[in-house]
C-alpha cells in the first residue's frame, strides 16, 4: 500500500533479506557512535499536528518506515499536500514537509464509497487517523492488517461517540466507518488501560475540536506517552515553520544494550604521575549520536534503568543505584531490580528483558499487559524465545522474571514484530548460533537496523550477518529491509 519506499527516494538499489539471517558474535570491543533514525511516536503526532496547523511545516530529521510512511500516505489521500526529500544524515528519515488546512480537514465519501484508508499494522496512524477524520464531513474506512484489527479500538471510539460522532465498528476494532461530523465542542472520557494511543488521539485533535478530554488509567495525562503528546502539541509550530524530530530512543536502546555485553578495550596509557605506562581499561565504548534529553520519551531513561541490572554495576556502587521496591538479599548484599512498563520504560522494557539473562541476579518486569496488544502478543514472545535460548523465565500475571542464564543458539520466532527482531539480535551478539526468522519485519521503524549492526566502525557495530540457511556473509545492500 505504501507508494515510495525508502529505497526508492534515496536513489539506492536494495536487495531484499534472507527469509533467516544468523549474527554473529563480535570477536573484541568496538569504539562507534551510532545515528539511528527519527522518533517513529514523535514522527507521527508530528505529522497529525502539521495537517491540523496553518501554512507549510518542515519536519526535520523525520523516521521514514513502514509506520511512518503509511501515515504521510493516508494524509495524501485524504488530500493534503505532502513533500518528503532524502536526509543528508541519515539513510531513513527524511525531511517532510506539510502543508496544512488550518483544522480542516478534506471532505470523506458516502456509505456506498467512502474515502478508504490503510492503516497497515500502525497503532499511532490506526488511533490518531481515527479522532482525526472525526473534524471533517463525510464517512472515512479505515482499515488494515488482520493484526490491526485484532488490536483494541473500543475506548477511543467510545469517546468519540460520547463526543457526538458516529463510529460504526461490529465488534469496536478495525475495520470501521467513522462519520465526519466537523468541529463539536463537547467533554470526554477515555481509559488508557489498553493503550495511551486512545488518549493521544483525542488530545492531538482536541485543540482544533473544541474538546475537553478526562483520561482514565495510569494516572491520567501524567502517562508518559500522554505527556510527550500533550508537551509536543503545546511546542509545536502552529503557524507553519521547520521542527526537529529527536532521534528514537527505543531505537537506540538495541546499542546501548549491546554496549552492555561487549568486551572493554584494555591498553597500556603513560601516566604522568608515575612515569611510565599503566594498564587501562575503558568500558562502554559504543554510543548514540545525538541521545535525545527533552523528557518527551519515557526510552531516554533506558541508560540510567540498565545500570540496576547488577552485572552492569560494581559492586561497590550498587547503593548509588538502589531504587525503592527493589528486593535485596542481604545474605549476598545483591538487589534484584524491579522495572516496570509503565513507570520505567517504553518500548525498550523489551530490550532489557532480553538483556536480563546476562544479569547477576533475578530481574523482575511489571506492568506488562499493554505488552500483549501491541504488534504480537509480547510477553508470551518473550518468554517462548528467551526460554527456546535456554533462559530461565517465569511469567506471572503481567510480570516476567528472568533469571541468570547460560543461552545457547536458537532460532527466534518474531512473529512479524520488529522489536522481537531487534530485540533478539543482541544476545547474538555475544551468543554463537542466534538466528533471526523474517527479519524484515524490522522495515516498520528502523529499514536499516543490520545495515547498522554490519557496518564498520565508528559508524556501526562491525558484525557479521550470514544467510541463516547457506552461512553466506550478507552484504551491506543486501541488509536493508523493504
Amino acid at each position: 500500500m505504501v507508494r515510495e519506499g525508502a529505497s526508492a527516494i534515496a536513489g539506492v538499489a536494495f536487495m531484499a533479506l534472507p527469509e533467516i539471517i544468523e549474527i554473529v558474535p563480535l570477536g573484541g570491543p568496538v569504539r562507534a557512535e551510532i545515528t539511528v533514525p527519527g522518533s517513529k511516536s514523535i514522527t507521527n503526532r508530528a505529522l497529525i499536528l502539521a495537517a491540523l496547523g496553518e501554512g507549510e511545516t518542515t519536519l526535520l530529521g523525520a523516521l521514514w518506515s513502514e509506520d511512518t510512511q503509511v501515515m504521510v500516505e493516508c494524509l495524501q489521500d485524504l488530500g493534503f499536500m505532502v513533500n518528503v526529500e532524502a536526509d543528508p544524515v541519515e539513510l531513513c528519515n527524511r525531511t517532510i514537509t506539510v502543508y496544512g488546512k488550518g483544522g480542516a480537514v478534506p471532505r470523506g465519501g458516502t456509505e456506498g464509497q467512502p474515502v478508504e484508508l490503510f492503516v497497515g499494522n500502525a497503532g499511532t496512524a490506526a488511533r490518531f487517523l481515527t479522532a482525526f477524520v472525526c473534524l471533517g464531513q463525510g464517512i472515512y474506512r479505515l482499515q488494515g492488517t488482520t493484526r490491526m484489527h485484532e488490536r483494541p479500538q473500543g475506548a477511543l471510539f467510545g469517546a468519540l461517540r460520547e463526543l457526538g460522532y458516529r463510529v460504526d465498528s461490529p465488534n469496536d476494532r478495525l475495520p470501521a466507518l467513522i462519520y465526519g461530523g466537523g468541529l463539536r465542542e463537547g467533554r470526554c472520557r477515555v481509559s488508557i488501560t489498553e493503550s495511551s494511543q486512545f488518549a493521544s488521539a483525542l488530545v492531538l485533535c482536541a485543540g482544533k475540536g473544541g474538546w475537553q478530554v478526562e483520561i482514565d488509567g495510569e494516572k491520567g495525562d501524567e502517562a508518559a506517552y500522554v505527556t510527550m503528546t500533550s508537551k509536543l502539541a503545546a511546542e509545536f509550530p502552529k503557524a507553519g515553520g521547520p521542527f526537529h524530530i529527536e532521534p528514537d530512543a527505543s531505537s537506540g536502546s538495541y546499542f546501548i544494550a549491546a554496549n552492555q555485553l561487549l568486551p572493554p578495550f584494555e591498553y597500556l596509557e603513560y601516566s604522568e604521575q608515575f612515569g611510565v605506562e599503566v594498564p587501562t581499561t575503558e568500558w562502554r565504548t559504543v554510543r548514540v549520536a545525538n541521545w535525545p534529553e527533552s523528557g518527551w520519551q519515557i526510552d531516554e531513561g533506558f541508560p540510567r534503568v540498565l545500570r540496576r541490572l547488577e552485572s552492569f554495576v560494581e559492586p561497590e556502587k550498587w547503593a548509588d543505584v538502589w531504587a525503592p521496591g527493589e528486593l535485596r538479599d542481604p545474605m549476598k548484599g545483591l538487589t534484584s531490580p524491579i522495572i516496570s512498563r509503565k513507570k520505567d520504560l517504553g518500548d525498550s522494557i523489551m530490550t532489557a528483558i532480553v538483556l536480563a539473562p546476562f544479569a547477576k541476579v533475578p530481574c523482575r518486569f511489571t506492568d506488562l499487559g499493554r505488552l500483549r496488544l501491541q504488534e504480537c502478543e509480547r510477553v508470551a514472545a518473550l518468554r517462548s524465545e528467551l526460554t527456546r535460548c535456554g533462559a530461565k523465565v517465569v511469567e506471572a500475571g503481567d510480570t516476567l522474571t528472568v533469571y541468570p542464564s547460560e543461552l545457547h543458539g536458537a532460532e527466534i520466532e518474531t512473529y512479524n514484530d520488529h522489536r522481537m527482531a531487534m530485540c533478539f539480535t543482541i544476545p547474538g551478539l555475544k551468543v554463537p548460533g542466534i538466528k533471526l526468522k523474517n527479519p524484515s519485519c524490522v522495515k516498520k521503524t528502523f529499514p536499516d537496523f543490520f545495515q547498522k549492526l554490519a557496518a564498520a566502525a565508528p559508524a556501526g557495530l562491525g558484525a557479521k550477518i550470514l544467510d541463516g540457511r547457506s552461512g553466506r556473509e550478507l552484504s551491506g545492500e543486501e541488509l536493508f529491509a523493504e
